[in-house]
C-alpha cells in the first residue's frame, strides 16, 4: 500500500512538473512575441500563430503589420532564443551528470570558447567546405568544441592522472579564459573587420531569421537524440563506472556519445547566438532541485525550462534600456554568477 502510494505521489509530481515546464514554455514565447516596441495584445498574437503557422482559421480580421511583425521578427526570434536556452541546458544536464558535479556546463569547461573560435574562424576567413554549405559555421563550431573538450580531458589527466571533477573543471575554465583571450586578440588586430562580432560573442540572437533556426535544428536534434538514447546510462555513471559496468554499461562507447551529443548541442547554440554562458550552469542544477537527479526526467525538463527562460532573458536584453539592446549574455551572467558562487558555497558546506 506504502508502494502504491509513492509511485502515485511521483507519477502525479512528474505530470505536475512536465504540465509546469510546458506552461512556462508556452507563456514565455506569448509574452517574448507580446512585449517590444509595438505592444501586441496577447489573444493577438496566439491568433496569428495558430493562423500562420497551424493553419487554423481565426475570428479576427488581423493588421498584417501585426502579423509581419510576429512571423518575420519577434517569432523567429523567441523560437531561436528558446532553441538555444534548450541546447545549453540539456548540454550542462548531461555535462553535471557524466562528470558527478553541479559545477560542470558547457562553459566551464571550455566547450563554448572553443565552439566561438571555430566559428570566429569561419566568419572572418569567410570559408565553406564542400558539400555542407552553409553548415560549415555550426560544423566547424562543433568540431572545434570537441577538440577543446578533448584537450581538457588531455591536460587533466596530465595534472592528476585520476583525473578529479574538480581538476577537470578547473582545466576547462583554463582553457576558457585562453581561448577568450585570444578571440580578443584577433579582433584587437584585425581592426575594424571584426568588431561587429563582438556583440555577437556576448550572446545575441538579434537580426536572426528563419535561415538560423533551420541551421541549428539538425544539431539540437542529433544532440538531443544522443543524450536522450543514454539518459538511463547517466544515471547509472552517477553511482560509480564500476556500479555502472557491473549493470551492463558499456562505458567507453557511451562516454563518447554523451559527450559528443552534449558538445553537438553546445556548437549548434554558439554558432547561431554566440557565447552565453550560465544558462548551462543553473537550469539543470535548478531543475535538479525541483524535481530530482533521474536523467530521464532531468534532461527534458531542463530542455524546457531552459527554452523558457532564454526566451524571457532575451526579451529583458531588448527591452530594458530600449531601444538599446544588451547583449544576452551579459544578462545570464549577472543572473548565473551569483547562482555559481551559491552552488560553489553549497558543495564546499555538504564536503566539509
Amino acid at each position: 500500500m506504502r508502494k502504491q502510494f509513492i509511485q502515485r505521489y511521483l507519477a502525479n509530481n512528474l505530470v505536475i512538473a512536465y504540465a509546469s515546464v510546458l506552461l512556462f514554455c508556452i507563456g514565455a514565447l506569448i509574452v517574448s512575441i507580446s512585449w517590444g516596441s509595438v505592444r501586441l495584445p496577447f489573444l493577438t498574437v496566439v491568433h496569428i500563430i495558430l493562423q500562420e503557422v497551424f493553419s487554423v482559421p481565426v475570428n479576427q480580421t488581423l493588421d498584417p503589420m501585426f502579423i509581419n511583425i510576429v512571423m518575420e521578427i519577434r517569432f523567429p526570434r523567441a523560437l531561436l532564443a528558446m532553441l538555444v536556452g534548450a541546447s545549453l541546458a540539456l548540454a550542462g544536464a548531461a555535462f553535471q551528470g557524466f562528470l558527478k558535479n553541479p559545477l560542470a556546463d558547457p562553459y566551464t569547461l571550455g566547450v563554448s570558447s572553443g565552439a566561438a573560435v571555430g566559428a570566429v574562424a569561419v566568419l572572418f576567413f569567410s570559408f565553406s567546405l564542400p558539400l555542407i554549405g552553409r553548415f560549415t559555421l555550426p560544423l566547424v563550431s562543433v568540431l572545434a568544441g570537441f577538440a577543446t573538450l578533448f584537450l581538457v580531458i588531455l591536460f587533466a589527466r596530465l595534472v592528476q592522472r585520476s583525473m578529479a571533477t574538480e581538476t577537470i573543471i578547473l582545466a576547462g575554465i583554463i582553457f576558457s579564459s585562453f581561448l577568450g583571450a585570444f578571440i580578443s586578440l584577433m579582433i584587437a588586430l584585425t581592426g575594424e573587420e571584426l568588431r561587429h562580432i563582438i556583440s555577437w560573442l556576448m550572446g545575441s540572437v538579434a537580426m536572426r531569421g528563419w535561415s538560423y533556426i533551420w541551421l541549428m535544428l539538425p544539431f539540437f536534434l542529433t544532440g538531443f537524440l544522443l543524450l536522450f538514447f543514454c539518459r538511463k546510462e547517466l544515471n547509472a555513471l552517477a553511482f560509480g563506472e564500476e556500479t555502472a559496468r557491473q549493470l551492463g554499461v558499456n562505458i567507453a562507447v557511451r562516454r563518447v556519445i554523451i559527450l559528443l551529443g552534449a558538445t553537438t548541442l553546445t556548437g549548434g547554440a554558439v554558432a547561431v547566438s554566440g557565447t552565453i554562458g550560465f544558462v548551462g550552469l543553473v537550469i539543470p542544477h535548478l531543475t535538479r532541485l525541483l524535481w530530482g537527479p533521474d536523467h530521464r526526467h532531468l534532461l527534458p525538463l531542463s530542455m524546457f525550462v531552459g527554452a523558457g527562460f532564454l526566451a524571457l532573458t532575451d526579451l529583458v536584453a531588448r527591452t530594458i534600456i530600449a531601444p538599446t539592446e544588451l547583449p544576452i549574455g551579459v544578462i545570464t551572467a549577472i543572473v548565473g554568477a551569483p547562482v555559481f558562487a551559491a552552488i560553489l558555497l553549497r558543495q564546499r558546506r555538504l564536503q566539509a
